[in-house]
């Protein structure tokens, strides 16, 4: 029942974009900030360009129903259902709050230091994904998947661990990077953090599966 009810507020929360840029919409400028960049200049795009993100919450929660359904290792979901769901409520409320922000600086522009925002945003998600992954069990859509993985239930744990610990421990350095005063350092961050949660595991996982490969 408790599952049943947080995926309830998943779709809740999936559909809350929607409504917050439909309940804003006409008072809206014509143009809206969609676009940071390091550099500290900003892109404006078509105040219709909103229903696109408002739209990708919905999409996503229909994506990740339906990827369990379709998954080849389905059997596997039944084992980390309440991660997968806590896994979807992360991401709309991550999804909600990068909209917030953008209609915040729509109608107040310069009330956010977004990338400081995001960059905190970011780290907190890194986290929160990071201490999900060792729960996450063997499939074709959620956690780290390369051939080594996918092809050993072994190496999977094993690199989830991982995976999660790198993903956690990234997530600090994102959170504690978003108050260095020097946007570049704060791209470097992140771009580190994200090549050490990709490089690491992905080697690791070879390696393992080469060495269970070799044991008779």
């Amino acid at each position: 029942m408790k599952k049943n009810k947080l995926q309830v507020f998943a779709w809740i929360l999936a559909f809350l974009p929607l409504v917050l840029i439909a309940a804003l919409y006409s008072r809206l400028p014509d143009q809206v900030p969609m676009q940071w960049q390091f550099d500290g200049n900003v892109t404006y795009r078509a105040k219709a360009h909103l229903w696109v993100i408002g739209a990708l919450s919905p999409f996503l929660m229909l994506m990740l129903g339906i990827s369990p359904r379709i998954d080849p290792k389905r059997h596997n979901y039944d084992k980390f259902r309440g991660s997968y769901i806590l896994f979807k409520m992360v991401l709309m409320l991550f999804i909600l709050i990068m909209l917030g922000i953008t209609l915040i600086e729509s109608f107040c522009p310069g009330t956010v230091n977004v990338i400081m925002i995001v960059c905190i945003g970011c780290g907190l998600l890194f986290t929160v994904l990071g201490n999900m992954m060792p729960k996450f069990r063997s499939n074709w859509f959620v956690g780290i998947r390369t051939p080594w993985t996918i092809s050993s239930e072994k190496v999977w744990l094993r690199t989830q661990r991982l995976g999660g610990r790198l993903m956690f421990g990234s997530g600090f350095v994102i959170i504690a990077a978003a108050f260095i005063p020097n946007n570049y350092a704060r791209m470097v961050a992140i771009l580190l953090s994200a090549l050490t949660i990709w490089l690491i595991p992905m080697v690791c996982s070879w390696w393992w599966y080469r060495q269970s490969e070799q044991q008779p």
